[in-house]
């Protein structure tokens, strides 16, 4: 009796244990659950998006290889606002003309900020001209166009820079003796030898080993930052950052760019003058040493070496994508080159310098590379914002802290813009043998931050036209020969 006793009561203990181990699991999942469904319900009048699904939201609704063409899907169901989330961060995708041009001309200041994601607060921690806002982004925009403005930038001297870096890029083309070879470092390195004549103060042999580890590191971090791991980070940062994959190998490729640019920094103090500035490095020493207390001001060692960074970037992957696309689209359109060289060999010749004053005599060839940005698409979601305030558009509650992504794609094949959208078709810039500027034409957006803080990016991909002009010229001496 006793042992049936003991028997039962172990049973009993037995059977309590696992009732007890699945109440608290059940707890813990509801309590999940519910937490997740308190951090996804939407204000009153927020876009529609696609059904999510609990923790992950969207996540698996997307192919992040060809994001920009997987929003098209949505934007076709649900309308020109939509809603995706990923994990807990929700995202507003605005397309159309009206709504960009609301959203970033006519309520700028409310769409001015940048998110910030895990992945970006780890490698730059709000510092820089990119991800910055606020009093930092302020401070840096205002100092970089005052310096780069200083330096050459919207003047002759820089256009002078240009053509003679043309020159070299020329150069070393007919150094492969019209044998095939991958033009992707080569027009890399011609084209930051622009942005680093006014950054670091002098220009980069197309030969030199580590300038060329400099661009390589720079491609891989853009190759990177589109995988799939880095959106998990983002994502779920808590997780991620424990496990091995691309993500840890992009943080450590922005590890050593940040190195590279913290040694050529030490080297400017060696020989800085503060009454002789010499580049933007030079310049921002100066406006640091006016500053003792680093704690009141954005000019510090971390804002110094993230802005020239955010220079290097902006002045070098934009332009350079363009001028690779470029190549593609002239190999693929033998006739559009036909009529290329035929305007640049009756407005310039073959022995003058291209230079910007020729554009507006050169319609077809401004045409020409109009509609190859508009093709190449090579800022197809645009770089995020975040909403500064509580926000209506389009009667849509954007509530503070939403991220907001410009659908530039939308844009740019919007049949009802442009007459042959998936076509590349240099008439769409064309009216009566003239060059017609488009207003739904917008590679790098508009508002604020792409025409003040990042007028590089846009003043360095518009020079395009003069390295494209010299770099046809170029490959078609090569070709009489």
């Amino acid at each position: 009796m006793p042992a049936m006793l003991v028997a039962a009561g172990s049973l009993a203990a037995a059977f309590w244990a696992a009732l007890h181990l699945r109440t608290l699991l059940l707890a813990a999942v509801t309590f999940l659950f519910l937490a997740d469904y308190l951090k996804s319900r939407r204000p009153k009048n927020y876009p529609p998006g696609p059904p999510r699904l609990p923790f992950v939201g969207n996540l698996f609704q997307m192919d992040f290889r060809q994001s920009h063409l997987a929003v098209q899907q949505f934007v076709k169901k649900y309308g020109n606002v939509i809603r995706l989330d990923f994990g807990i961060m929700s995202s507003v995708i605005i397309s159309s003309l009206p709504l960009i041009k609301e959203a970033f001309s006519h309520l700028d200041e409310n769409f001015i900020n940048r998110p910030i994601f895990p992945l970006q607060s780890h490698i730059f921690n709000e510092n820089g001209l990119i991800f910055s806002s606020g009093q930092t982004w302020k401070e840096q925009r205002r100092f970089a166009l005052m310096t780069l403005r200083n330096f050459g930038l919207g003047k002759k001297s820089l256009e002078q820079r240009i053509q003679e870096e043309a020159h070299y890029l020329v150069e070393a083309i007919g150094e492969e003796k019209g044998q095939p070879f991958d033009p992707h470092f080569k027009i890399n390195n011609a084209v930051s030898n622009i942005i680093c004549s006014i950054t670091f103060g002098e220009r980069f042999e197309y030969h030199d080993g580590q300038f060329q580890e400099l661009l390589k590191l720079l491609d891989k971090a853009m190759y990177l930052g589109t995988s799939i791991m880095i959106h998990l980070y983002n994502i779920f940062p808590w997780i991620i950052k424990h496990l091995p994959g691309q993500h840890q190998t992009l943080l450590a490729t922005w590890r050593k760019l940040k190195s590279y640019i913290a040694d050529i920094v030490d080297n400017h103090r060696k020989d800085w003058n503060p009454d002789e500035p010499r580049d933007f490095i030079d310049a921002f020493l100066t406006e640091m040493a006016k500053y003792p207390d680093k704690t009141t001001t954005s000019f510090n060692e971390e804002n110094l070496i993230c802005s020239t960074l955010d220079l290097f970037l902006a002045g070098t992957e934009t332009t350079s994508t363009t001028l690779r696309w470029a190549l593609l689209y002239m190999a693929l359109y033998p006739e559009v080159q036909a009529k290329v060289q035929a305007e640049i060999d009756r407005v310039i010749g073959q022995e003058k310098h291209p230079s910007l004053a020729d554009r507006d005599s050169m319609p077809y060839t401004n045409a020409v590379i109009h509609e190859i940005q508009r093709m190449g698409n090579i800022v197809p979601l645009n770089v995020p914002r975040e909403v500064a305030v509580d926000t209506t558009l389009a009667g849509f509650h954007l509530p503070k802290g939403t991220t907001v992504i410009t659908n530039l794609t939308a844009l740019h094949m919007d049949p009802k813009e442009w007459a042959t959208p998936d076509t590349f078709n240099p008439e769409h810039f064309l009216e009566n043998g003239q060059f017609k500027k488009r207003e739904s034409f917008l590679p790098f957006s508009m508002g604020w931050r792409p025409l003040r803080a990042e007028i590089v990016e846009g003043k360095l991909s518009s020079l395009c036209c003069v390295r494209g002009q010299h770099l046809l010229r170029g490959q078609n001496d090569q070709s009489r020969h």
